[in-house]
């Protein structure tokens, strides 16, 4: 555990606002870079080979600096907690990560985004140590699909185990993710409704998006979710929902006949740039205020260098408040200017 006699805790600062007025309220911790998929669109296997550079172990932020950050970011207004990678699960000890953060005051979700395949060793002791619900990436059910998609890794049967287990340990609620790739999986989308609806799993479909810099994205493969929330609408009536809280990425749906809800991600046909709240924090400590971002503010450096924590409030508020960020919004323009991304196994999703 942490010894907080060293950082004791502070009340919370005055509400940050970016300079689109936009409030501080979620931050997404990347624990680690490596990850046991090669998903194409994220980390495709050609350019993230056997032979590819992944941070060490003394690159990475350890658990007590994590903890510091988080206590300094929930100072300056974040409530809610995403543990991300590359993926989470190979993060050696990480329950014990889970058990600082869930303990720190303010803190009111903590989540865990996971491709599943290890999460049916971890999800007990992840429960146990606090944590309250897990995302699950599932981008199909179709066993030859599904190893396209993950670039021939793990597998169907690993990831509903992995679900399975979380639904024993507790964890809920349980959302499955599916990034939906036009003449590539979205024939299978509706499957994964079919499987989950009516179990209080949430399944929600994410837009194929440009992340990083070498997935060879291209608009065409992109299924804009207004035309997948028709093809579903067709078998199952749907009604819209009003969000759950300001600032929600997801627009909701809940089936007519009471069968649960499901959600769409929408960051290339439907911007929610105007109301983001998320900050990103990478796993080697730079500080990311939008998933798009070319560049990232070294936090690392100046916290190993022995920067105060009033010095690296300081930093944090500052470059939240010149944040101008809305990628979503002008991806055109932008990449007519061909802005680079950071990769997204640095950042999370």
């Amino acid at each position: 555990m942490i010894n907080t006699d060293i950082h004791p805790l502070q009340p919370r600062q005055r509400l940050m606002r970016d300079s689109l007025g936009r409030a501080l309220r979620d931050l997404r911790l990347s624990v680690i870079d490596r990850c046991n998929f090669r998903c194409p669109y994220c980390m495709p296997r050609e350019r993230f080979h056997d032979q590819y550079h992944f941070l060490r172990s003394s690159e990475r932020l350890d658990f007590n600096e994590l903890v510091r950050l988080t206590r300094l970011f929930l100072q300056l207004g974040v409530v809610k907690l995403r543990i991300t990678g590359g993926e989470p699960l190979l993060r050696a000890g990480l329950a014990d990560l889970i058990g600082d953060l869930t303990s720190l005051p303010g803190v009111e979700d903590v989540a865990l985004t996971t491709n599943g395949v290890l999460l049916a060793q971890h999800a007990a002791q992840l429960r146990a140590a606090g944590l309250k619900r897990v995302t699950v990436s599932l981008d199909s059910l179709d066993p030859a699909i599904f190893a396209q998609m993950a670039g021939g890794l793990g597998s169907v049967a690993d990831v509903l185990a992995g679900i399975a287990a979380a639904e024993r340990a507790g964890l809920a609620p349980i959302k499955v993710n599916a990034v939906i790739q036009r003449g590539v999986n979205d024939h299978t989308a509706l499957d994964l409704v079919e499987r989950f609806r009516g179990s209080g799993i949430v399944v929600r479909f994410i837009e194929y998006m440009d992340v990083g810099n070498r997935n060879d994205w291209i608009r065409e493969r992109v299924l804009p979710s207004q035309e997948l929330l028709q093809r579903i609408r067709v078998r199952w009536p749907l009604t819209a929902l009003e969000p759950a809280y300001a600032g929600e990425v997801a627009r909701r749906y809940a089936f007519d006949d009471g069968a649960g809800e499901i959600g769409f991600i929408s960051s290339v046909t439907q911007p929610f740039c105007g109301d983001c709240t998320r900050a990103r924090l990478s796993s080697d400590g730079k500080l990311y205020t939008c998933l798009f971002a070319a560049e990232g503010v070294d936090l690392r450096s100046p916290l190993r260098g022995g920067a105060s924590d009033e010095e690296l409030l300081s930093l944090i508020r500052a470059v939240w408040e010149r944040r101008i960020d809305r990628y979503s919004e002008l991806r055109d323009q932008l990449r007519a200017r061909g802005m680079q991304h950071v990769e997204m196994n640095h950042v999370g999703g």
